[in-house]
């Protein structure tokens, strides 16, 4: 059954079921997705019911209309360049870059994050900013591991300096492009490559002092459930068997530490059965050696990425059959935690007479007691209740020791180690990726799209970890953001709005009138998407510059500015929701940390327009 109503009925009653969806998003008293739905679902049986009439009395805001964009190419682009980060990440091609950064500073961290932000901020001003935070976002996280930092802290700061560093050229963000192309469909002169750079840079400079000085303070400490338990630092027992090619041979203590081994402390060195004990300051590790260690998860799985034979020792290559050469190999292996069990018959058996390789397919790296750092060979150490093993193994061995009731198996700890053999791969897809897309050969979704498909193909990651990496808060949120932009679209709310606020609130003179259409279009943009803000306001900054008296051009780069504004909702911009899922962040923290962005950004412009501007 449809029933006919008023079309501004429409209008209002789509006005009622945004303003509902963005205060629930607000309080989140319901989850991301939930409210999602229900706006989404509110809005299909609406126009089910009471459809909207075109010129020809079809319903333009029919199912079909409201649910394509789940088939945006956006959003399937954010989607594809999630999995070409994950790709990134688990082959750690970016550790080396990452690095670079670290160097920066070794006394003060906070330079080398500042100087990633200005990377960011430079690079994103000359190439789509998608792309650039993709890049950059592996990296942030490794920053954020080793200098101890929640991700959290950094993830919404790099999505917003590159959205401060789009707003410097016509060809920093596709909005700029959209509002001059618009503007020469009006017949006003074409907007040149510098043509806002002046007051972009300014908007910028202030924008990028909040964004490294303030930002950070009022974002939240928040790490996912993993992280928590694993930043906790905690340390394992483990052993290294020095082989005839290893890179230790040769190598001398410098305070404690071997270059090779960075953040492991040798406890003990075995050789020829004998133990030498620390320090170790005349001693140079020898092939045949065994160092028995006490290190982090973190530093033992780095040890294990740059050479899978540094911890696959000698009585478990005996148990396992495996020789120097296979371990090697390339392979698929998850790192995790298992907890011995109160009643665990493994309990005063050694790790050697437990045999994991050949019960489980597991092979333990390490053992971490509670109050007691053992000074002898793993495979000799007895079990207690309690003792948690780090072990490596393939994805379904580790998966079936969660039904083994000698062990718990800690999910939450469950990782797939890196695979630095692929990180040339992934490099080059990356690069062909963001090349691609940058200059314009392919648009941004099919060279995200096949870039991604390129990563499975040469096994940077597998079909599991690349399904882990697509965010369904994402999918389903954006989803139902594009519906409810179209339909205040279609029934013409977004521009009464927007034709209100202009005629009745700007003054006659031209920098209150800029102002207003500035703060305008700035709130637009982070409920619309920013591309729709650039085709809507346009025409009208073109009408209000010839009531005033001044150049459209000027009341278009207003237009520019205020669309890149995009920072107070996760769905105003690409970028903000690529960093949301990493950043573990809520709904309302884009409000906290973006709202008194806007409000900078707004109070720059009004006070600085006049300087660049013939008013």
């Amino acid at each position: 059954m449809t029933l006919a109503i008023d079309p501004t009925v429409h209008m209002w009653a789509v006005f009622g079921f945004v303003l509902v969806g963005m205060i629930s998003f607000a309080v989140e008293k319901v989850s991301v997705e939930v409210t999602s739905l229900s706006v989404l679902v509110a809005l299909l049986l609406w126009f089910q019911v009471f459809p909207y009439p075109g010129p020809e009395g079809d319903n333009l805001l029919d199912a079909v209309v409201l649910l394509r964009g789940f088939a945006n190419p956006s959003l399937l682009a954010v989607l594809a360049l999630l999995v070409i980060g994950q790709a990134m990440v688990q082959t750690g091609a970016l550790t080396g870059l990452a690095g670079v950064f670290l160097r920066l500073s070794q006394r003060r961290r906070m330079t080398s994050i500042l100087a990633c932000f200005a990377a960011v901020l430079v690079t994103s001003a000359f190439l789509n900013n998608t792309p650039v935070v993709v890049m950059f976002i592996p990296i942030m996280q490794l920053l954020a591991g080793r200098l101890n930092w929640s991700a959290s802290r950094l993830m919404m700061p790099l999505s917003f300096a590159a959205m401060l560093g789009g707003m410097t050229t016509m060809i920093g963000s596709s909005t700029n492009m959209l509002v001059s192309s618009a503007l020469t469909d009006l017949g006003q002169p074409v907007l040149g490559l510098f043509d806002i750079t002046l007051p972009g840079l300014v908007l910028a400079g202030v924008g990028a002092l909040y964004v490294g000085l303030v930002l950070p303070r009022l974002l939240p400490h928040r790490a996912g459930l993993a992280g928590a338990f694993l930043s906790q630092g905690k340390q394992f027992v483990a052993e290294i068997d020095v082989t005839a090619d290893s890179p230790l041979i040769g190598q001398s203590s410098v305070a404690g530490q071997f270059k090779s081994l960075p953040g492991v402390t040798v406890r003990l060195i075995q050789r020829r059965g004998q133990n030498i004990l620390p320090p170790f300051d005349e001693v140079s590790v020898q092939s045949g050696d065994m160092l028995i260690v006490a290190a982090t998860r973190q530093a033992l799985t780095e040890a294990l990425t740059r050479n899978a034979g540094y911890m696959l020792t000698q009585h478990l290559r005996k148990e396992a059959g495996t020789t120097e050469a296979q371990a090697r190999r390339p392979a698929e292996r998850v790192l995790a935690e298992v907890m011995i069990a109160p009643a665990s018959r493994m309990i005063d058996q050694s790790v050697d007479a437990v045999g994991f390789q050949r019960r489980y397919g597991c092979a333990v790296l390490g053992i971490q007691r509670r109050g007691r750092m053992a000074r002898q060979r793993l495979g000799e150490i007895r079990l207690e209740a309690g003792d948690v093993l780090l072990i490596v193994g393939g994805a379904s061995n580790i998966d079936n020791l969660s039904n083994n009731p000698d062990l718990l198996l800690m999910a939450w700890s469950t990782r797939d180690l890196p695979r630095p053999q692929r990180a040339p791969h992934a490099t080059g897809v990356f690069g062909a990726t963001v090349l691609l897309a940058g200059t314009g050969a392919l648009p941004i979704s099919v060279a995200a799209i096949a870039g991604a498909l390129a990563m499975l193909v040469f096994g940077c990651l597998n079909i599991r970890q690349a399904s882990r990496a697509l965010d369904r808060t994402i999918y389903v949120l954006v989803g139902a953001a594009l519906a409810m932009g179209t339909a205040l679209q279609v029934t013409g709310g977004a521009q009464s709005v927007a034709m209100f606020l202009v005629e009745n609130i700007a003054g006659r003179d031209p920098l209150t009138n800029m102002a207003v259409l500035f703060a305008v279009v700035a709130i637009a943009t982070n409920i619309l998407s920013n591309n729709a803000c650039a085709v809507l306001f346009t025409p009208i900054a073109v009408s209000m510059a010839a009531d005033i008296g001044i150049s459209p051009t000027t009341m278009a780069v207003t237009v520019i500015l205020a669309a890149n504004c995009a920072f107070a909702t996760p769905i105003g911009y690409q970028t903000n929701l690529l960093v949301m899922g990493p950043g573990h962040y809520r709904f309302r923290d884009f409000l906290k940390g973006g709202a008194p962005l806007i409000l900078v950004m707004w109070a720059t412009f009004s006070l600085t327009a006049p300087l660049f501007f013939d008013l």
